[in-house]
């Protein structure tokens, strides 16, 4: 019974997830493709820049790739204050803090899962010059995708300090699998409608 678990473990995690990721993702840009002009133009309106953000994240086996989101600060704000948003953070729009209240900022990570590059569920991915200063513990979670939901994603989201936030990814790829996938799904709809652990 054991050989037939790890078994099914195995095909989820090759083959079911991305199977599961590419239709889940197709739908929700399907399902959202209407708002994008409108939340690209609010963004535009609230502030100069791009509506798109495009950053530098590390991915699986820490791989380099560009990450893509609704923009939620103002422009270049990596020039005028600290590498990570801070709580209250005055380079955060009036749009923006719409859209990360409501998750809506995340909408573009789809595309990066459609191309391979994440996963709906897993870590969430860091800038290099973050993982660069990981432990040999805290590289353990590159050995999977990152995710646009997650284990610590919906256990405190952004106000986990980082270490912590490691051993809850870590806890989550040695236990990952269908039931705790489904449990992170079915809490992330909570965690979005409260908003809770936002910046």
């Amino acid at each position: 019974m054991r050989y037939i678990s790890d078994a099914f473990g195995e095909i989820y995690k090759k083959y079911i997830t991305r199977v599961f990721d590419v239709i889940f993702s197709i739908l929700i840009l399907l399902l959202f493709s209407p708002l994008w002009l409108i939340i690209a133009a609010l963004i535009k309106l609230d502030s100069r820049g791009p509506a798109i953000f495009r950053q530098i994240r590390v991915g699986l086996d820490g791989k380099l790739f560009q990450m893509y989101k609704f923009r939620t600060m103002v422009n270049n704000a990596h020039k005028s204050g600290p590498l990570l948003t801070q709580k209250n953070d005055s380079r955060i729009t009036f749009i923006g803090g719409i859209l990360r209240k409501t998750s809506l900022d995340e909408i573009p990570n789809f595309i990066n899962v459609v191309k391979g590059e994440m996963s709906v569920i897993g870590p969430r991915p860091e800038v290099p010059d973050i993982a660069c200063h990981y432990d040999r513990w805290q590289k353990k979670v590159l050995s999977v995708k990152p995710g646009i939901t997650g284990f610590s994603q919906v256990l405190g989201r952004q106000e986990l300090e980082i270490d912590y936030k490691s051993r809850l990814d870590r806890y989550y790829i040695k236990k990952m699998g269908l039931c705790i996938d489904m449990w992170i799904m079915f809490k992330t709809i909570f965690v979005v409608f409260d908003g809770s652990g936002t910046r």
